[in-house]
């Protein structure tokens, strides 16, 4: 192959520039994990025989993670840790039972006004021994009120088990089946989904989607990305386009051949079918300046590459779009 002075300078004139966008992350998507898989979008996707390896988790994607148990509370304006709505954690022991705590406050007063004043439950102790004596008393005192609260503690703690254990016994059964999610709990919650088929119709779609959605990526066609792509996928690939055109750049993948696929997995949220599929393909892939020359890539040698696509469509509807790309390790 020719070296050709001015390409290679260009080149490097503007590598700074385009060190976040090789070649090989330069086709649509340019190399990052995006997009949607509904309630699986943060979940790995099963390992096939063509990304028999680790998936990229995704890196940017408009699917909001589930809070978990290991997440902190958020702080309120008073600089408190305020529970989250619907959070399972029990309230203060001075929330539950207001009237014991009111009780020992009440005895604990008391005591107290008792040693202040030279009088108290066991003012006898004092005699005429003057403040030693009161102070003695009052340790006597807190100490008799602690056991009087600790046997009331323990009685109502008691009584409220056994409350809890005869209500429980008849919820138990169909509603109280194991497994059954609670709407009061902070665990997070996946959407209802079932596993489906794929036809061989299917298979030649995700094909001929990968094939067509590299063209327009190419020739910057964002009318026909909107009908192949999730509003989400057609936003980043925009983004992604304008990028490559501030910098005076374009990105060309053509000559797209199909190498080989694999199912990772396909399933059922509601009335939206999703498929995620592994994709092996080859391609020449080219990053030029507005004159034309090479900047990354090359016009001549193909590119091989990996990826997860998820497809999803409305059932009734029956077109398949793009809704995620990932990177296959």
């Amino acid at each position: 192959m020719r070296i050709r002075l001015l390409p290679l300078a260009t080149a490097a004139f503007c590598l700074p520039l385009f060190a976040l966008a090789p070649a090989a992350d330069a086709r649509a998507g340019m190399g990052s994990s995006m997009g949607s898989r509904g309630s699986r979008t943060y979940t790995p996707p099963p390992r096939t025989s063509v990304t028999p390896n680790w998936t990229r988790p995704m890196d940017r994607s408009m699917t909001p993670r589930s809070p978990s148990y290991s997440s902190p509370a958020p702080e309120s304006s008073l600089g408190r840790s305020a529970p989250a709505f619907g959070s399972s954690a029990r309230p203060p022991f001075a929330m539950r039972h207001p009237f014991l705590t009111g009780l020992a406050g009440g005895f604990l007063g008391a005591g107290l006004f008792g040693m202040l004043s030279g009088h108290g439950f066991f003012s006898g102790f004092s005699g005429a021994g003057g403040g030693g004596g009161s102070f003695f008393g009052f340790i006597i005192q807190v100490l008799v009120v602690a056991f009087i609260i600790n046997l009331i503690i323990k009685f109502w703690r008691k009584r409220s088990a056994n409350n809890t254990s005869s209500g429980s016994t008849g919820s138990s059964g169909m509603f109280g089946a194991a497994g059954e999610a609670s709407p009061f709990s902070n665990q997070p919650q996946q959407a209802p989904s079932q596993e489906v088929t794929l036809t061989p119709d299917d298979y030649s779609a995700f094909q001929q989607l990968l094939i067509n959605i590299q063209a327009a990526w190419s020739a910057q066609d964002m009318m026909s990305l909107q009908r192949m792509a999730t509003p989400e996928m057609v936003s980043y690939f925009n983004n992604q386009l304008s990028e490559l055109t501030s910098r005076g750049a374009r990105n060309i993948v053509s000559d797209v051949q199909f190498l080989r696929g694999d199912l990772s997995e396909a399933w059922r949220e509601g009335t939206i079918t999703y498929a995620t599929v592994a994709l092996q393909y080859s391609a020449i892939d080219v990053t030029t300046d507005s004159m034309g020359n090479v900047l990354d890539g090359s016009k001549t040698e193909r590119q091989t590459v990996t990826e997860l696509w998820t497809f999803l469509r409305a059932d009734g509807r029956g077109n398949w779009i793009l809704s995620a790309i990932q990177q296959a390790g």
